[in-house]
C-alpha cells in the first residue's frame, strides 16, 4: 500500500465588492488564524496592503495549510468621533442584516500572483500617500 498524500487547503474570506467600490482603494489587512478547534493560538494580523496584494498573499499562505485567512479593509479614521460613527453603522447593519452575508465563497476568490517584496513596499508607499494627514 503506497503512502497517502493528504492535500491540505485553508479558507480565505473577504468582502464581495463590485468592481467600482471605493472600499477597494482602502488599505487592507490579513488576519490569519487556526481553521478548526484543534489548534489554539492567537491570530496574526498583517498589513496594511493594497487589496490585490492582500488577496494574493493570503491565498498563498492558506494554499497548502489548514488556516483561515480573513482579508478586510482597514479604515484610517482620524478621531474618536469617526470611530464611533463606524461603530453605529456596524450596529445598525447587525440589527437589520442584508439577505446576503457579503462574503465571497472560498472557491470564488481569484487573487493574482504573489507580489514581490519590492511590489509590496511600493504598495506601502502608495497607501501612506493616501492616508489623511
Amino acid at each position: 500500500m503506497g503512502a497517502r498524500n493528504d492535500v491540505r487547503v485553508g479558507t480565505l474570506l473577504t468582502l464581495d465588492l463590485p468592481d467600482d467600490s471605493p472600499i477597494a482603494d482602502l488599505p487592507w489587512v490579513i488576519t490569519i488564524g487556526a481553521l478548526g478547534d484543534e489548534e489554539d493560538w492567537e491570530p496574526v494580523v498583517c498589513g496594511p496592503y493594497e487589496r490585490p496584494h492582500a488577496m494574493a498573499l493570503a491565498q498563498a499562505v492558506v494554499a497548502d495549510e489548514e488556516l483561515l485567512a480573513v482579508v478586510e479593509p482597514l479604515l484610517p479614521l482620524a478621531d474618536a468621533e469617526a470611530i464611533r460613527d463606524e461603530i453605529e453603522l456596524a450596529r445598525a447593519a447587525w440589527e437589520s442584516p442584508p439577505s446576503d452575508d457579503g462574503l465571497d465563497s472560498p472557491a470564488s476568490v481569484r487573487p493574482g500572483p504573489v507580489p514581490t517584496e519590492a511590489e509590496i513596499k511600493a504598495g506601502f508607499a502608495r497607501i501612506a500617500a493616501r492616508l489623511p494627514r
